[in-house]
């Protein structure tokens, strides 16, 4: 009896041992796998934190990239706009300039013209006659070629000097067929005509077979058909002229 209950507990605590032995096996297993899902789990998490920090990175270098090219692009508008405005701001100082330059002589061009016409219309009181910029006066006294001459000079001209067709015309218009005085003459240098300035003769009326040259005919009378010498020392009416801006 005592064997068989010896034995009996033998076994049991056996079967002891051996439940403790699965469970303390159990244990070992359970701890082993959750510390084999730890260190996965803090990979994972480390990688995901990787991926924020090259993604704010990514960014940051964006925004730096992108506020660069918005400071270069205002700072070329700005330049850009400081040039153009120099030289709109030089344009309109020259234009200004050019104005008032303008505006300066259009004033003296003005004066000027006044006092000419202010001189022209004094001179047409007395009975001048306005012709290309020149006054003329017909002295209708019959006086030699010196004697009137000199009476011309005492109203501030001359005898009248040819320059051009449109003069000789002017002539024919004014004096028709009448004989006048010019200032020509050859009395310095027989042949060598010369006005009463001193210039030499360039252009002249000529009537047919004139000039003639030779002693006492030194003189020269206008003619509507052309120009005739004649002596000085005979008596005909004449034309002055003088400029009236003298």
């Amino acid at each position: 009896m005592g064997t068989d209950y010896q034995g009996r507990k033998d076994r049991v605590e056996m079967i002891v041992d051996v439940c403790e032995s699965i469970d303390s096996v159990r244990e070992h297993n359970i701890s082993t796998h959750k510390n084999a899902h730890q260190p996965l789990e803090h990979t994972g998490s480390e990688c995901v934190r990787n991926r924020s920090h090259r993604s704010v990175l990514v960014c940051s270098v964006v925004l730096c990239v992108l506020l660069l090219t918005a400071v270069i692009v205002l700072c070329v508008l700005i330049y850009t706009y400081n040039h153009q405005f120099h030289i709109n701001n030089k344009n309109i100082k020259e234009e200004r300039d050019q104005l008032l330059t303008n505006n300066t002589n259009l004033i003296k061009q003005n004066s000027k013209l006044t006092q000419e016409n202010n001189r022209m219309l004094e001179c047409l009181k007395d009975g001048w006659i306005y012709c290309q910029s020149s006054m003329y006066f017909i002295l209708s006294e019959r006086k030699n070629w010196s004697e009137i001459r000199r009476l011309c000079r005492e109203r501030g001209a001359d005898l009248i000097i040819i320059n051009n067709k449109e003069e000789q015309d002017f002539l024919v218009r004014t004096l028709h067929k009448e004989l006048v005085w010019i200032g020509l003459s050859d009395s310095d240098v027989e042949g060598k005509w010369k006005w009463v300035d001193g210039s030499t003769l360039n252009i002249s009326f000529w009537g047919s077979g004139e000039p003639i040259s030779g002693p006492g005919v030194d003189c020269v009378l206008y003619n509507s058909t052309g120009w005739i010498t004649y002596p000085c020392n005979t008596n005909f009416i004449s034309i002055c002229e003088k400029s009236c801006l003298e």
